[in-house]
C-alpha cells in the first residue's frame, strides 16, 4: 500500500450483490413455539455482541418447507435497536435452521472466497458504527433493508488465499482473547465472591475476634441498645413539645423487638436490633417519577448507586420546585444510608457523604440513624447475605420486586459496641479497598480485551494482519470470473440450455469451497509472522 487509503494488494471492492448469490429476508411467523415442534428459526437473540452463534433460546416455527440455512450462509440482522443492527454470524452447523424476518442470509457466490471472511468483516463494520450512521429509524428500532444492504453496501474482496490466512489468523487470536475473557470474568465473579464473604465475616464479628480480646472492658451491646431507645423516646418528646403538644397525653409506641429466637447467636457483648429501634427516622421516597431535566438539582435513584457508593456519572437533575416536594418528607444529609428497595437492584446500601445535595427519585428508601450507630457499620449489615436471608422471602412482584417498608423496619441487624462497630467499619474499608483496585483492574482490562478485538478486524480489513503473497490470484480477476460465469447463466437461460450442467457445475464449485471452510479450521496458523498486537 502506497497510501494509507489505497487498497492492499490484489484486493479489490464490491458491492454486497456482486459476491452473493442470494440476498434476502427470512419469514415473519407468531405462532411460535419453545418445545421443538417443526424447525428452530433464528432471531436477532440468537447472535451476541460479538458475532456468535448462540442456541440457548431457540424458538420454532411449525410451517412446511420453510426457506433453510446452508452450511456457509451469512446471517445478517437488519432489524434491531440502532446499535445492534448489522450483528452478523456464519452458519456452521449441519443443523436445519430457519430465519425471522429481522434476519437476512446472505449466500455468497462459490467463487468468491470464504463466507467467514465476509461475516467477520460485516461484524467489524457494525462494530465500529456503520450501520448505526445508515439505518433506517423506526419506533423503538432501525433497520438495514435487504436490498440496500445488497446494492449499497461496499466489501473489501481480498485474494482467496489471503481470505483463509485472514480468517485463521483471526480465529487463532480471538480463541486467545477469549481465553483471557473467561480468566477475567472468573476473576470477578471470586471478587464479588470475596466481597460477600468478607461482609458476612465482619457482620458476624469474625473479623474483630482479636479486637475483642485485647478490648474485653467494652460497654455491652445490650446496655448500647437501651441508651439508644431512650434517646429515640427524648428525641420523639422533644419533637412534640416544638409543636406544642404534650408528650406525657400522647402515648409513645415502642419500636418493635427482634424474634430472637429466629435469629443466630452473635459474639458475646454483641446483641440483635430491629433496623426500627436504631434509626431515628425512615422515610421511603415518593413513587412518582420526578420529571428530570438536562440541569439543576441532583436527584439520586436506582440507577446511580452501587454497594458502598454514588455514580456520579449517572445522577440526573431536577428543577426547584420538584427538588424541594420530594424532600418535604426528610431532606438526605450526611451519615443516612440509602437503601434500594425495589427492582433489578434491590437490595443495594449507601452511605450518604458529606456535602452532597440531593433529592430521592424512584425506589428508594432512607434511614436516619441513632448517633450511636455508625452509618457504615450499618450499610455493610444491609449490604451483607445476613441482612438479605430475611428479606429473601419477603420481596414481592415479579416485573418489578420490591420489600415493603413495614417489612424492612422490622428486620435484625447485629448490633456490638460502638467502638467495635468503628473497629469493623476500618477491617472492612482497608479489605474493600484493594477488592475495589482489583475490580477496576478486571473492568479496564475487559474493556482492553474489546479494544483489541476491534484492533483486530481494523488490521484484518486494512491488510496488515498476514503477509500478502505476490502469488495470489488477485481479487479482481475473481469478481470479472463472477461476473462472465453470471452473463453465460443470463445467456443460457435465455436460450433455454444447459441448465442442468451449469446447476451441476455451481452444486460443485459450492462444495469445494465449502470444503475449504472447513479445511481453513485446520490451518496451522503457528508459524505465520502477524502484527504484534499482543504485548
Amino acid at each position: 500500500m502506497s497510501e494509507e487509503n489505497e487498497l492492499p494488494m490484489g484486493w479489490a471492492m464490491a458491492k454486497v450483490a456482486e459476491v452473493a448469490d442470494i440476498v434476502e429476508p427470512g419469514f415473519p411467523y407468531g405462532n411460535y413455539n419453545t418445545v421443538g415442534k417443526g424447525f428452530p428459526q433464528l432471531r436477532p437473540m440468537n447472535i451476541d455482541g460479538q458475532g456468535r452463534l448462540y442456541l440457548d433460546e431457540l424458538k420454532y416455527v411449525d410451517v412446511a418447507n420453510p426457506p433453510l440455512l446452508n452450511h456457509g450462509d451469512v446471517l445478517f440482522n437488519n432489524t434491531n435497536s440502532p446499535v445492534w443492527v448489522g450483528k452478523t454470524t456464519i452458519i456452521r452447523e449441519n443443523a436445519k435452521f430457519t430465519f425471522s424476518n429481522h434476519m437476512t442470509r446472505v449466500r455468497l457466490n462459490p467463487q468468491a472466497g470464504l463466507p467467514a471472511f465476509f461475516a467477520l468483516q460485516l461484524q467489524y463494520l457494525q462494530q465500529f458504527g456503520y450501520f448505526l450512521a445508515r439505518c433506517n429509524h423506526h419506533v423503538n428500532q432501525a433497520s438495514i433493508s435487504s436490498s440496500y444492504l445488497a446494492t449499497n453496501v461496499s466489501l473489501l474482496v481480498a485474494p482467496v488465499s489471503e481470505q483463509r490466512r485472514i480468517v485463521a489468523a483471526i480465529e487463532q487470536q480471538f480463541t486467545r482473547l477469549d481465553a483471557g475473557i473467561a480468566a477475567l470474568k472468573r476473576a470477578k465473579t471470586k471478587l464479588k465472591r470475596y466481597r460477600a464473604a468478607m461482609l458476612k465475616a465482619a457482620v458476624e464479628g469474625k473479623l474483630t475476634e482479636g479486637w475483642r480480646a485485647e478490648h474485653p472492658d467494652t460497654e455491652s451491646a445490650s446496655v448500647l441498645l437501651e441508651r439508644i431507645l431512650a434517646e429515640r423516646r427524648a428525641k420523639w418528646e422533644a419533637d412534640l413539645r416544638a409543636k406544642g403538644k404534650d408528650p406525657a397525653k400522647v402515648k409513645y409506641v415502642e419500636p418493635a423487638k427482634p424474634d430472637v429466637g429466629s435469629l443466630p447467636a452473635v459474639p458475646k457483648g454483641w446483641c440483635w436490633a430491629t433496623v426500627e429501634q436504631v434509626c431515628e427516622r425512615i422515610v421511603d421516597c415518593l413513587h412518582s417519577t420526578p420529571a428530570f431535566k438536562e440541569a439543576g438539582y441532583i436527584c439520586i435513584d436506582t440507577n446511580c448507586i452501587k454497594p458502598g457508593r454514588i455514580i456520579y456519572e449517572k445522577v440526573r437533575y431536577v428543577d426547584e420546585n420538584t427538588f424541594n416536594e420530594r424532600n418535604i418528607r426528610m431532606k438526605p444529609q450526611e451519615n443516612d444510608v440509602l437503601f434500594s428497595r425495589e427492582g433489578a437492584l434491590l437490595g443495594v446500601a449507601v452511605t450518604v457523604p458529606a456535602n452532597l445535595e440531593f433529592c430521592l427519585g424512584q425506589r428508594m428508601m432512607i434511614f436516619r440513624l441513632s448517633s450511636c450507630v455508625n452509618a457504615k457499620y450499618y450499610e455493610s449489615f444491609l449490604s451483607s447475605s445476613n441482612f438479605r436471608s430475611q428479606y429473601a422471602s419477603e420481596i414481592t412482584g415479579t416485573a418489578s420486586p420490591h420489600l415493603n417498608i413495614r417489612d424492612v423496619c422490622k428486620f435484625a441487624i447485629a448490633l456490638p459496641c460502638l467502638s467495635e462497630q468503628q473497629q469493623i467499619v476500618s477491617e472492612v474499608e482497608r479489605r474493600l479497598s484493594v477488592v475495589s483496585q482489583l475490580e477496576a483492574t478486571v473492568e479496564a482490562n475487559l474493556k482492553r480485551a474489546e479494544r483489541l478485538r476491534q484492533s483486530i478486524l481494523k488490521e484484518a480489513f486494512a491488510g496488515r494482519l498476514v503477509p500478502q503473497d505476490q502469488g495470489d490470484e488477485p481479487a479482481g480477476v475473481l469478481l470479472e470470473r463472477i461476473r462472465r460465469e453470471r452473463e453465460e447463466q443470463r445467456e443460457t437461460q435465455g436460450n433455454g440450455k444447459g441448465n442442468g450442467a451449469n446447476k451441476r457445475r455451481a452444486a460443485r464449485v459450492t462444495h469445494e469451497v465449502y470444503a475449504d471452510v472447513k479445511e481453513m479450521e485446520e490451518i496451522d496458523v503457528q508459524g505465520v509472522e502477524q502484527v504484534s498486537l499482543w504485548p
